[in-house]
């Protein structure tokens, strides 16, 4: 049986409970239990802390894991990435007081920095040459400028406004662009039974996502141009209708798409165009 450990709380929790029931799977939980078993699929489900995720798996103790790039990272654990999953992203960057007007990363050497990511911080000062003390925090980081126990912070953000509620700019580039991962010991766990077959279902979902089905009709003599416009993955789906002049095309695109393209097939002559979500696929 696949043990695969997911993340107990938080926005990764639920990312990865939505993601892996979309693709077929048992894992809710009805109460806080710990361990859901998926008997038709031939999975455990465990349920663990998110910074904990990595130890486990990395440990060899659980065989899949869910969970942040950045907690990952910050675990110490040796794992490999198996696939990105398409939610939780972030950035880890340094933030510092506005009103220190910095331009430049090199300025906080020597600088006490806070952060709840204490090994992924110091792995990044030690890359980038900088010797700073680092104030290890659980929460709140945004605090320790103004309540004086750090010069600067180091921290996982979003949309970054929570940062600038507190007074402080992001200095630089993002030291890691995070987002929720499948991890496993090593990438030879890939080929592991059920492993394939959990990682082929949640590309599925993955891809779908980003697609959408258009359908339309055409005249016959506007179809090249229809399908320069929707050639689908492969090829666009065509149908004849009763009306021999007029065929029926259905084809994949890529949802961010969906207004230009119907913009294009109504400009050629396309009516009774239509579009229908996926909820999931095999490429």
């Amino acid at each position: 049986m696949l043990k695969v450990a997911v993340p107990n709380k938080g926005s990764l929790s639920e990312g990865a409970v939505k993601l892996l029931t979309e693709s077929g799977f048992r894992c809710q939980r009805s109460g806080r239990e710990l361990v859901v078993t998926d008997h038709a699929n031939d999975m455990e489900f465990l349920f663990l802390r998110p910074r904990d995720v990595a130890i486990y798996v990395g440990n060899g103790i659980i065989d899949l894991g869910i969970t942040g790039r950045d907690l990952a990272a910050d675990s110490g654990a040796e794992v490999a990435e198996l696939m990105p999953l398409n939610f939780g992203r972030s950035r880890f960057c340094f933030a510092a007081p506005k009103e220190l007007n910095l331009t430049s990363v090199k300025e906080l050497d020597k600088k006490r920095i806070a952060c709840s990511y204490p090994q992924l911080l110091k792995s990044k000062l030690a890359e980038l040459g900088l010797d700073c003390p680092v104030v290890r925090l659980d929460g709140a980081v945004e605090l320790s400028v103004k309540l004086g126990i750090a010069d600067a912070v180091a921290d996982v953000v979003e949309s970054g406004s929570t940062l600038k509620e507190a007074g402080l700019a992001i200095l630089g580039e993002p030291l890691l662009h995070s987002e929720a991962v499948l991890i496993a010991r090593d990438a030879a766990c890939a080929d592991l039974p059920g492993a394939r077959k959990l990682m082929s279902r949640i590309k599925g979902v993955i891809v779908a996502s980003s697609y959408v089905m258009v359908e339309y009709d055409i005249r016959r003599e506007s179809l090249e141009n229809a399908c320069r416009i929707t050639p689908g993955i492969e090829a666009p789906t065509i149908a004849p209708l009763s009306n021999p002049d007029w065929v029926a095309v259905k084809a994949m695109i890529k949802k961010n798409d969906v207004n230009v393209i119907m913009d294009e097939l109504y400009e050629i002559g396309a009516r009774g165009i239509f579009i229908t979500e996926i909820r999931a696929c095999r490429m």
